[in-house]
Protein backbone atom coordinates (compact mmCIF):
# COMPACT_ATOMS: atom_id res chain seq x y z
CA UNK A 1 0.00 0.00 0.00
CA UNK A 2 1.25 3.61 -1.06
CA UNK A 3 0.25 6.74 0.76
CA UNK A 4 -0.91 9.53 -1.47
CA UNK A 5 -1.28 13.17 0.55
CA UNK A 6 -2.19 16.41 -0.34
CA UNK A 7 0.57 18.89 -1.14
CA UNK A 8 1.86 20.31 2.31
CA UNK A 9 1.17 17.43 4.30
CA UNK A 10 3.84 15.26 5.89
CA UNK A 11 5.51 12.93 4.30
CA UNK A 12 -24.53 -13.85 -24.74
CA UNK A 13 -27.66 -11.61 -25.18
CA UNK A 14 -25.93 -8.46 -25.66
CA UNK A 15 -23.16 -10.47 -27.74
CA UNK A 16 -21.67 -9.67 -30.67
CA UNK A 17 -20.85 -12.31 -33.40
CA UNK A 18 -17.26 -13.35 -33.75
CA UNK A 19 -17.33 -11.72 -36.64
CA UNK A 20 -16.81 -7.94 -36.92
CA UNK A 21 -19.67 -5.43 -37.18
CA UNK A 22 -20.58 -3.05 -40.12
CA UNK A 23 -20.53 0.42 -38.43
CA UNK A 24 -21.27 3.68 -40.44
CA UNK A 25 -19.12 6.45 -39.80
CA UNK A 26 -21.38 8.56 -41.75
CA UNK A 27 -21.49 11.76 -39.12
CA UNK A 28 -17.11 10.99 -38.93
CA UNK A 29 -16.71 11.18 -43.29
CA UNK A 30 -19.08 14.18 -43.20
CA UNK A 31 -17.19 15.79 -40.52
CA UNK A 32 -13.63 14.64 -42.60
CA UNK A 33 -15.16 16.26 -45.56
CA UNK A 34 -15.77 19.32 -44.74
CA UNK A 35 -13.00 21.88 -44.66
CA UNK A 36 -11.73 21.26 -41.44
CA UNK A 37 -10.56 25.37 -40.79
CA UNK A 38 -10.94 27.38 -37.86
CA UNK A 39 -10.50 30.46 -36.69
CA UNK A 40 -8.54 31.68 -34.86
CA UNK A 41 -10.05 34.56 -34.28
CA UNK A 42 -12.66 37.12 -35.81
CA UNK A 43 -10.06 39.27 -37.65
CA UNK A 44 -7.76 36.26 -38.56
CA UNK A 45 -7.61 33.91 -41.85
CA UNK A 46 -9.07 30.51 -41.44
CA UNK A 47 -6.30 27.74 -40.94
CA UNK A 48 -5.95 24.99 -43.01
CA UNK A 49 -5.04 21.57 -41.38
CA UNK A 50 -2.28 20.36 -43.46
CA UNK A 51 -3.49 16.83 -43.46
CA UNK A 52 -6.53 18.22 -45.40
CA UNK A 53 -4.83 19.35 -47.63
CA UNK A 54 -2.38 16.38 -48.67
CA UNK A 55 -5.08 14.34 -48.40
CA UNK A 56 -6.98 16.36 -50.96
CA UNK A 57 -4.51 15.77 -54.09
CA UNK A 58 -4.56 18.21 -56.65
CA UNK A 59 -8.32 19.32 -55.79
CA UNK A 60 -7.03 22.59 -53.85
CA UNK A 61 -4.60 23.84 -56.34
CA UNK A 62 -4.34 27.53 -56.76
CA UNK A 63 -6.54 28.01 -53.44
CA UNK A 64 -5.16 30.26 -51.01
CA UNK A 65 -4.89 28.83 -47.86
CA UNK A 66 -3.24 29.59 -43.95
CA UNK A 67 -1.23 26.92 -42.52
CA UNK A 68 -0.18 27.07 -39.19
CA UNK A 69 2.52 25.11 -37.06
CA UNK A 70 5.87 24.46 -36.52
CA UNK A 71 8.86 24.28 -38.48
CA UNK A 72 11.05 20.80 -39.37
CA UNK A 73 13.43 21.74 -41.41
CA UNK A 74 14.79 24.99 -42.96
CA UNK A 75 16.70 24.98 -46.42
CA UNK A 76 17.64 28.44 -47.99
CA UNK A 77 19.20 28.97 -51.53
CA UNK A 78 20.29 32.25 -52.80
CA UNK A 79 16.56 33.22 -54.18
CA UNK A 80 14.56 31.36 -51.66
CA UNK A 81 14.01 28.54 -48.86
CA UNK A 82 12.37 25.62 -48.43
CA UNK A 83 10.54 25.14 -45.30
CA UNK A 84 8.65 22.49 -44.01
CA UNK A 85 5.72 23.10 -41.58
CA UNK A 86 3.99 20.33 -39.49
CA UNK A 87 0.95 21.02 -37.58
CA UNK A 88 0.30 17.53 -36.21
CA UNK A 89 -2.33 16.86 -38.01
CA UNK A 90 -0.61 14.68 -39.85
CA UNK A 91 2.52 12.22 -40.24
CA UNK A 92 3.94 14.58 -43.32
CA UNK A 93 3.88 17.76 -43.29
CA UNK A 94 3.87 20.35 -46.11
CA UNK A 95 6.42 21.85 -47.66
CA UNK A 96 6.35 25.54 -47.94
CA UNK A 97 8.31 27.71 -50.93
CA UNK A 98 9.55 31.01 -50.07
CA UNK A 99 10.47 32.88 -52.26
CA UNK A 100 13.20 36.21 -51.65
CA UNK A 101 10.56 38.91 -52.92
CA UNK A 102 7.75 37.69 -50.47
CA UNK A 103 6.22 39.59 -47.15
CA UNK A 104 7.94 38.54 -44.42
CA UNK A 105 11.13 36.85 -45.92
CA UNK A 106 13.24 37.83 -43.22
CA UNK A 107 11.50 35.72 -41.23
CA UNK A 108 12.30 32.70 -42.81
CA UNK A 109 15.74 33.76 -43.65
CA UNK A 110 16.18 33.48 -39.70
CA UNK A 111 14.12 30.09 -39.11
CA UNK A 112 14.43 27.46 -36.88
CA UNK A 113 13.89 24.33 -36.04
CA UNK A 114 10.82 23.92 -33.56
CA UNK A 115 9.86 27.65 -34.17
CA UNK A 116 5.86 28.55 -34.97
CA UNK A 117 5.08 30.07 -37.86
CA UNK A 118 2.32 31.18 -39.54
CA UNK A 119 2.06 30.87 -43.47
CA UNK A 120 -0.34 32.28 -46.02
CA UNK A 121 -0.07 30.74 -49.76
CA UNK A 122 -1.47 29.06 -52.69
CA UNK A 123 -1.23 25.69 -52.84
CA UNK A 124 0.49 24.27 -56.14
CA UNK A 125 1.21 20.55 -58.16
CA UNK A 126 4.71 19.77 -56.53
CA UNK A 127 7.47 18.38 -59.14
CA UNK A 128 8.99 16.60 -56.24
CA UNK A 129 9.05 13.33 -55.21
CA UNK A 130 6.85 11.73 -52.57
CA UNK A 131 4.44 14.83 -52.58
CA UNK A 132 1.64 15.97 -54.74
CA UNK A 133 1.54 19.54 -53.60
CA UNK A 134 3.42 22.45 -51.87
CA UNK A 135 2.67 25.93 -50.60
CA UNK A 136 3.80 29.10 -52.41
CA UNK A 137 4.34 31.40 -49.61
CA UNK A 138 2.40 35.10 -49.95
CA UNK A 139 3.60 35.64 -46.29
CA UNK A 140 5.29 34.18 -43.70
CA UNK A 141 4.57 35.25 -39.80
CA UNK A 142 6.91 34.51 -37.07
CA UNK A 143 4.68 33.14 -34.05
CA UNK A 144 6.70 31.88 -31.83
CA UNK A 145 10.24 31.59 -31.87
CA UNK A 146 12.39 28.56 -30.64
CA UNK A 147 16.38 29.15 -29.74
CA UNK A 148 18.17 26.42 -32.23
CA UNK A 149 21.42 26.47 -29.60
CA UNK A 150 19.09 25.25 -26.67
CA UNK A 151 16.20 23.29 -28.66
CA UNK A 152 16.60 19.50 -27.82
CA UNK A 153 15.29 18.36 -30.63
CA UNK A 154 16.39 18.76 -34.06
CA UNK A 155 16.73 17.26 -37.62
CA UNK A 156 17.74 13.49 -36.76
CA UNK A 157 16.56 9.99 -34.79
CA UNK A 158 16.59 10.18 -31.08
CA UNK A 159 15.99 7.31 -28.81
CA UNK A 160 12.90 6.81 -27.22
CA UNK A 161 14.63 6.56 -24.11
CA UNK A 162 16.10 10.43 -24.58
CA UNK A 163 12.56 11.34 -25.76
CA UNK A 164 10.76 10.25 -22.31
CA UNK A 165 13.18 13.00 -20.30
CA UNK A 166 11.51 15.69 -22.39
CA UNK A 167 7.85 14.14 -22.69
CA UNK A 168 6.36 18.07 -22.75
CA UNK A 169 8.29 18.53 -26.17
CA UNK A 170 8.11 14.60 -27.61
CA UNK A 171 4.77 14.57 -29.09
CA UNK A 172 6.53 17.08 -32.12
CA UNK A 173 8.09 14.24 -32.91
CA UNK A 174 6.99 11.65 -35.64
CA UNK A 175 7.01 8.50 -33.26
CA UNK A 176 5.14 10.00 -30.32
CA UNK A 177 3.21 12.16 -32.69
CA UNK A 178 2.02 9.24 -34.80
CA UNK A 179 1.14 7.35 -31.54
CA UNK A 180 -0.71 9.75 -30.06
CA UNK A 181 -2.78 10.00 -33.63
CA UNK A 182 -3.26 6.45 -33.11
CA UNK A 183 -4.07 6.67 -29.91
CA UNK A 184 -6.77 9.07 -29.75
CA UNK A 185 -8.46 7.11 -33.34
CA UNK A 186 -8.85 3.97 -30.74
CA UNK A 187 -10.34 5.66 -28.08
CA UNK A 188 -12.75 7.09 -30.72
CA UNK A 189 -13.08 3.74 -32.50
CA UNK A 190 -13.97 2.15 -28.34
CA UNK A 191 -16.86 5.07 -27.75
CA UNK A 192 -18.33 4.56 -31.35
CA UNK A 193 -18.30 0.81 -31.00
CA UNK A 194 -20.39 0.74 -27.56
CA UNK A 195 -22.26 3.49 -28.45
CA UNK A 196 -23.57 1.82 -31.54
CA UNK A 197 -24.38 -1.35 -29.73
CA UNK A 198 -26.66 0.63 -27.08
CA UNK A 199 -24.05 0.76 -24.24
CA UNK A 200 -24.05 3.56 -21.43
CA UNK A 201 -21.26 5.17 -20.92
CA UNK A 202 -20.87 5.54 -16.98
CA UNK A 203 -17.86 6.78 -15.35
CA UNK A 204 -17.15 5.48 -11.95
CA UNK A 205 -14.80 6.32 -9.16
CA UNK A 206 -11.37 7.52 -9.07
CA UNK A 207 -11.31 7.53 -5.16
CA UNK A 208 -12.46 3.90 -3.90
CA UNK A 209 -12.53 2.14 -0.36
CA UNK A 210 -12.95 -1.05 -2.37
CA UNK A 211 -9.81 -3.60 -3.86
CA UNK A 212 -11.54 -4.75 -7.07
CA UNK A 213 -8.73 -7.15 -7.70
CA UNK A 214 -8.16 -8.35 -3.55
CA UNK A 215 -4.41 -8.15 -3.82
CA UNK A 216 -4.02 -5.13 -1.67
CA UNK A 217 -1.58 -3.20 -4.46
CA UNK A 218 -3.35 0.23 -3.95
CA UNK A 219 -2.52 4.28 -3.57
CA UNK A 220 -3.63 5.08 -0.68
CA UNK A 221 -5.40 8.72 -0.29
CA UNK A 222 -5.13 10.37 2.88
CA UNK A 223 -5.10 14.29 4.30
CA UNK A 224 -3.53 12.85 7.63
CA UNK A 225 0.24 13.68 8.51
CA UNK A 226 2.52 10.38 8.22
CA UNK A 227 5.77 10.61 9.84
CA UNK A 228 6.68 7.35 9.45
CA UNK A 229 5.10 4.87 6.63
CA UNK A 230 4.99 1.89 8.98
CA UNK A 231 2.95 3.23 11.32
CA UNK A 232 -1.42 2.57 11.22
CA UNK A 233 -3.56 5.39 9.92
CA UNK A 234 -6.08 6.48 12.24
CA UNK A 235 -9.09 5.54 9.24
CA UNK A 236 -12.07 7.40 11.26
CA UNK A 237 -10.14 10.47 11.41
CA UNK A 238 -9.24 10.66 7.60
CA UNK A 239 -11.13 13.25 5.20
CA UNK A 240 -13.33 10.08 3.99
CA UNK A 241 -14.08 8.60 7.99
CA UNK A 242 -12.49 5.43 6.53
CA UNK A 243 -9.40 4.52 4.67
CA UNK A 244 -9.62 4.97 0.80
CA UNK A 245 -7.60 4.68 -2.52
CA UNK A 246 -6.97 5.37 -6.27
CA UNK A 247 -8.87 2.20 -7.86
CA UNK A 248 -7.59 -0.55 -9.54
CA UNK A 249 -10.52 -1.22 -11.43
CA UNK A 250 -13.83 0.20 -12.68
CA UNK A 251 -15.43 -3.40 -12.66
CA UNK A 252 -17.49 -3.19 -9.48
CA UNK A 253 -19.11 -0.38 -10.05
CA UNK A 254 -19.48 -0.86 -13.69
CA UNK A 255 -21.44 -3.99 -12.03
CA UNK A 256 -23.92 -2.01 -10.61
CA UNK A 257 -25.17 -0.24 -13.62
CA UNK A 258 -25.27 -3.07 -15.94
CA UNK A 259 -27.58 -4.39 -13.18
CA UNK A 260 -29.87 -1.60 -14.24
CA UNK A 261 -29.14 -0.46 -17.61
CA UNK A 262 -28.25 -3.88 -19.07
CA UNK A 263 -25.08 -2.83 -20.80
CA UNK A 264 -22.34 -0.57 -20.02
CA UNK A 265 -18.71 0.48 -20.45
CA UNK A 266 -16.26 2.39 -18.38
CA UNK A 267 -13.12 4.27 -20.15
CA UNK A 268 -10.77 6.11 -17.65
CA UNK A 269 -8.00 5.98 -15.87
CA UNK A 270 -6.88 3.22 -12.98
CA UNK A 271 -3.75 2.63 -10.64
CA UNK A 272 -1.60 -0.40 -9.23
CA UNK A 273 1.17 0.31 -6.98
CA UNK A 274 2.44 -2.46 -8.05
CA UNK A 275 6.58 -2.56 -8.05
CA UNK A 276 6.66 -3.11 -11.71
CA UNK A 277 9.67 -1.56 -13.34
CA UNK A 278 9.40 -3.18 -16.84
CA UNK A 279 8.39 -2.03 -20.49
CA UNK A 280 4.99 -3.66 -19.52
CA UNK A 281 3.64 -1.85 -16.53
CA UNK A 282 2.68 1.06 -15.46
CA UNK A 283 1.10 2.76 -12.42
CA UNK A 284 -1.37 4.91 -14.20
CA UNK A 285 -2.77 3.63 -17.05
CA UNK A 286 -6.20 3.80 -18.55
CA UNK A 287 -9.14 0.84 -18.49
CA UNK A 288 -11.96 -0.11 -21.25
CA UNK A 289 -13.99 -2.28 -19.08
CA UNK A 290 -18.01 -3.28 -20.42
CA UNK A 291 -20.39 -4.96 -18.53
CA UNK A 292 -23.22 -7.07 -19.90
CA UNK A 293 -25.98 -8.31 -17.99
CA UNK A 294 -27.75 -11.42 -19.30
CA UNK A 295 -24.65 -12.77 -20.63
CA UNK A 296 -22.57 -15.83 -20.32
CA UNK A 297 -18.28 -16.21 -20.72
CA UNK A 298 -19.26 -16.93 -24.54
CA UNK A 299 -20.98 -13.76 -25.18
CA UNK A 300 -18.22 -12.10 -23.00
CA UNK A 301 -15.57 -13.49 -25.77
CA UNK A 302 -17.97 -13.05 -28.58
CA UNK A 303 -18.31 -9.22 -27.49
CA UNK A 304 -14.47 -8.84 -26.79
CA UNK A 305 -13.61 -10.39 -30.52
CA UNK A 306 -15.92 -8.28 -32.14
CA UNK A 307 -14.30 -4.88 -29.78
CA UNK A 308 -10.84 -5.86 -31.13
CA UNK A 309 -12.00 -6.58 -34.97
CA UNK A 310 -13.71 -3.06 -35.04
CA UNK A 311 -11.08 -1.15 -32.79
CA UNK A 312 -8.01 -2.04 -35.25
CA UNK A 313 -10.00 -1.92 -38.67
CA UNK A 314 -10.92 1.80 -37.47
CA UNK A 315 -7.32 2.57 -37.06
CA UNK A 316 -5.86 0.41 -39.84
CA UNK A 317 -8.19 2.80 -41.98
CA UNK A 318 -8.11 5.98 -40.75
CA UNK A 319 -4.60 6.21 -39.40
CA UNK A 320 -3.01 4.35 -42.43
CA UNK A 321 -0.02 6.82 -42.96
CA UNK A 322 1.05 6.26 -39.57
CA UNK A 323 0.53 2.54 -39.29
CA UNK A 324 2.87 2.89 -42.56
CA UNK A 325 5.10 4.46 -40.58
CA UNK A 326 5.43 1.96 -38.02
CA UNK A 327 5.50 -0.69 -40.27
CA UNK A 328 8.67 0.44 -41.62
CA UNK A 329 10.68 1.56 -38.87
CA UNK A 330 9.06 -0.32 -35.37
CA UNK A 331 7.43 -3.56 -36.56
CA UNK A 332 7.97 -4.62 -39.85
CA UNK A 333 5.53 -7.42 -39.54
CA UNK A 334 3.42 -4.85 -38.00
CA UNK A 335 0.49 -4.49 -40.96
CA UNK A 336 0.21 -8.18 -41.63
CA UNK A 337 -0.43 -8.89 -38.15
CA UNK A 338 -3.05 -6.36 -38.10
CA UNK A 339 -5.18 -7.88 -40.92
CA UNK A 340 -5.06 -10.98 -39.74
CA UNK A 341 -6.67 -9.82 -36.53
CA UNK A 342 -9.72 -7.73 -38.29
CA UNK A 343 -10.06 -10.71 -40.95
CA UNK A 344 -9.24 -14.17 -39.37
CA UNK A 345 -11.16 -15.90 -36.43
CA UNK A 346 -9.79 -15.73 -32.88
CA UNK A 347 -8.85 -19.06 -31.46
CA UNK A 348 -10.56 -20.81 -28.60
CA UNK A 349 -8.96 -23.10 -26.04
CA UNK A 350 -9.70 -24.12 -22.51
CA UNK A 351 -6.49 -23.29 -20.47
CA UNK A 352 -6.34 -26.97 -19.33
CA UNK A 353 -5.55 -28.23 -22.95
CA UNK A 354 -3.45 -25.03 -23.33
CA UNK A 355 -1.16 -26.60 -20.37
CA UNK A 356 -0.91 -29.47 -22.07
CA UNK A 357 -0.02 -27.97 -25.05
CA UNK A 358 2.97 -25.84 -23.23
CA UNK A 359 4.46 -29.26 -21.59
CA UNK A 360 4.50 -31.25 -24.97
CA UNK A 361 6.29 -28.40 -26.65
CA UNK A 362 8.54 -27.41 -23.46
CA UNK A 363 9.45 -31.17 -23.40
CA UNK A 364 11.22 -30.67 -26.67
CA UNK A 365 14.03 -28.21 -25.40
CA UNK A 366 13.07 -26.77 -21.82
CA UNK A 367 16.70 -25.03 -21.77
CA UNK A 368 14.96 -22.52 -24.59
CA UNK A 369 12.21 -21.47 -22.38
CA UNK A 370 12.65 -19.12 -19.11
CA UNK A 371 9.77 -20.61 -17.03
CA UNK A 372 10.11 -24.52 -18.53
CA UNK A 373 7.54 -25.56 -15.59
CA UNK A 374 3.97 -25.49 -16.48
CA UNK A 375 0.92 -27.66 -14.75
CA UNK A 376 -2.61 -26.95 -13.65
CA UNK A 377 -2.58 -24.14 -11.58
CA UNK A 378 0.56 -22.28 -13.69
CA UNK A 379 -0.24 -18.77 -14.24
CA UNK A 380 0.92 -18.45 -17.85
CA UNK A 381 4.02 -16.24 -18.17
CA UNK A 382 4.38 -13.78 -21.38
CA UNK A 383 6.55 -16.66 -22.87
CA UNK A 384 3.97 -19.14 -22.79
CA UNK A 385 1.22 -16.73 -24.06
CA UNK A 386 2.67 -15.41 -27.09
CA UNK A 387 3.96 -19.04 -28.04
CA UNK A 388 0.03 -19.59 -28.26
CA UNK A 389 -1.39 -16.94 -30.48
CA UNK A 390 2.28 -17.02 -32.17
CA UNK A 391 2.86 -20.55 -32.76
CA UNK A 392 0.21 -22.74 -31.61
CA UNK A 393 -2.79 -21.15 -32.77
CA UNK A 394 -1.09 -18.36 -35.31
CA UNK A 395 -3.99 -15.70 -34.56
CA UNK A 396 -5.52 -14.28 -31.65
CA UNK A 397 -6.41 -16.69 -28.99
CA UNK A 398 -8.74 -17.01 -26.13
CA UNK A 399 -7.59 -19.09 -23.52
CA UNK A 400 -10.91 -19.90 -20.69
CA UNK A 401 -11.84 -21.49 -17.96
CA UNK A 402 -9.10 -20.94 -15.82
CA UNK A 403 -8.15 -22.70 -12.07
CA UNK A 404 -10.23 -20.95 -9.33
CA UNK A 405 -7.17 -20.64 -7.37
CA UNK A 406 -5.19 -18.01 -9.16
CA UNK A 407 -8.15 -15.86 -10.61
CA UNK A 408 -10.64 -13.36 -8.52
CA UNK A 409 -12.84 -13.78 -6.27
CA UNK A 410 -16.00 -12.04 -8.12
CA UNK A 411 -15.26 -14.79 -10.96
CA UNK A 412 -18.29 -17.30 -11.67
CA UNK A 413 -17.53 -20.96 -10.31
CA UNK A 414 -17.78 -23.83 -13.22
CA UNK A 415 -19.45 -27.25 -12.13
CA UNK A 416 -16.31 -28.88 -12.05
CA UNK A 417 -15.43 -26.88 -8.63
CA UNK A 418 -11.65 -26.52 -10.11
CA UNK A 419 -12.03 -23.76 -12.82
CA UNK A 420 -14.02 -20.31 -13.07
CA UNK A 421 -15.82 -18.88 -16.00
CA UNK A 422 -12.89 -16.78 -16.96
CA UNK A 423 -11.07 -15.68 -19.93
CA UNK A 424 -7.73 -13.94 -21.29
CA UNK A 425 -7.13 -13.12 -24.94
CA UNK A 426 -3.47 -13.58 -26.05
CA UNK A 427 -2.41 -11.67 -29.31
CA UNK A 428 0.36 -12.39 -31.52
CA UNK A 429 3.70 -9.74 -30.67
CA UNK A 430 1.93 -9.00 -27.06
CA UNK A 431 0.48 -11.47 -24.73
CA UNK A 432 -2.46 -11.12 -22.71
CA UNK A 433 -4.74 -8.19 -23.89
CA UNK A 434 -7.38 -8.59 -21.91
CA UNK A 435 -8.94 -10.62 -18.57
CA UNK A 436 -12.48 -10.78 -18.74
CA UNK A 437 -14.89 -13.48 -16.67
CA UNK A 438 -18.53 -14.38 -16.66
CA UNK A 439 -19.54 -12.67 -12.38
CA UNK A 440 -20.23 -15.08 -10.04
CA UNK A 441 -24.73 -14.13 -9.33
CA UNK A 442 -25.15 -16.52 -6.57
CA UNK A 443 -24.70 -14.71 -3.23
CA UNK A 444 -24.14 -18.05 -1.47
CA UNK A 445 -21.19 -18.67 -3.70
CA UNK A 446 -19.70 -15.36 -3.86
CA UNK A 447 -19.83 -14.95 -0.27
CA UNK A 448 -18.05 -18.26 0.40
CA UNK A 449 -15.42 -17.31 -2.33
CA UNK A 450 -15.14 -13.47 -0.43
CA UNK A 451 -14.80 -15.62 2.99
CA UNK A 452 -11.74 -18.03 1.26
CA UNK A 453 -10.29 -14.93 -0.08
CA UNK A 454 -10.22 -12.94 3.55
CA UNK A 455 -12.18 -10.23 2.36
CA UNK A 456 -15.25 -9.17 5.10
CA UNK A 457 -18.63 -8.73 3.64
CA UNK A 458 -19.18 -5.35 5.49
CA UNK A 459 -16.82 -3.89 3.27
CA UNK A 460 -18.53 -5.23 -0.10
CA UNK A 461 -21.98 -5.07 1.72
CA UNK A 462 -23.31 -2.99 -1.37
CA UNK A 463 -21.43 -5.20 -3.90
CA UNK A 464 -23.31 -8.37 -2.59
CA UNK A 465 -26.75 -6.67 -2.38
CA UNK A 466 -26.77 -6.99 -6.23
CA UNK A 467 -27.14 -10.59 -5.52
CA UNK A 468 -29.37 -10.18 -3.12
CA UNK A 469 -32.19 -8.39 -5.40
CA UNK A 470 -32.57 -9.32 -8.52
CA UNK A 471 -29.76 -10.99 -9.56
CA UNK A 472 -28.72 -12.20 -12.78
CA UNK A 473 -25.95 -13.61 -14.86
CA UNK A 474 -23.69 -11.11 -16.25
CA UNK A 475 -20.22 -10.67 -17.49
CA UNK A 476 -17.00 -8.17 -18.49
CA UNK A 477 -13.74 -7.86 -19.46
CA UNK A 478 -11.20 -5.21 -19.16
CA UNK A 479 -8.78 -4.26 -21.44
CA UNK A 480 -5.83 -1.84 -20.91
CA UNK A 481 -5.58 0.55 -23.53
CA UNK A 482 -1.94 1.48 -23.29
CA UNK A 483 -1.11 -2.34 -24.39
CA UNK A 484 -3.85 -1.77 -27.04
CA UNK A 485 -1.93 1.37 -28.62
CA UNK A 486 1.35 -0.44 -27.96
CA UNK A 487 -0.13 -3.25 -30.36
CA UNK A 488 -1.84 -1.38 -32.85
CA UNK A 489 1.56 0.50 -33.03
CA UNK A 490 3.78 -1.77 -32.91
CA UNK A 491 5.44 0.11 -29.53
CA UNK A 492 7.74 -2.09 -27.64
CA UNK A 493 7.83 0.14 -23.87
CA UNK A 494 4.54 0.65 -22.87
CA UNK A 495 5.92 3.89 -21.07
CA UNK A 496 5.34 5.89 -24.76
CA UNK A 497 2.05 4.66 -25.34
CA UNK A 498 0.75 7.29 -22.64
CA UNK A 499 1.78 11.42 -22.70
CA UNK A 500 3.09 10.97 -19.25
CA UNK A 501 4.07 7.63 -17.47
CA UNK A 502 4.31 6.77 -14.14
CA UNK A 503 5.87 3.81 -13.00
CA UNK A 504 8.06 3.25 -9.58
CA UNK A 505 10.49 6.26 -8.91
CA UNK A 506 9.21 8.41 -12.08
CA UNK A 507 6.64 10.72 -11.49
CA UNK A 508 7.89 13.75 -13.60
CA UNK A 509 6.19 16.68 -15.61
Amino acid sequence: MLLLQPRGALSSRVACPAHLPTFAFSSARKLCARSPAVLAAADEPARQRVSAILQSGLQMVGQEVTVKGWVRTVRSQKSFSFVEVNDGSSLQGVQVIAASDIRGYDVVDALTTGAAVSVVGVVAESPAKGQSVELKAVEVALVGDCPAESYPLQKKRHSLEFLRSIAHLRPRTNTIGAISRVRSALAYATHNFFQELGFKYVQTPIVTASDCEGAGEMFRVTTLPVQQSDKKLDDAADFFGRAAYLTVSGQLSAETFACALGDVYTFGPTFRAEESNTARHLAEFWMIEPEMAFCDLQGDMDNAESFVKHVVKYAVDHCAEDIAFFSKFQDKGLAARLDAVVNKPFARVRYEEAIAMLQKEIAKDPSKWQYPQVEFGTDLATEHERWLAEVAFGTATFVYDYPKAIKAFYMRDNEDGRTVAAMDLLVPGVGELIGGSQREERLDVLQAKMAEAGLREEDYWWYLDLRRFGSVPHAGYGLGFERLVCYVTGTANIRDAIAFPRYPGSCDF
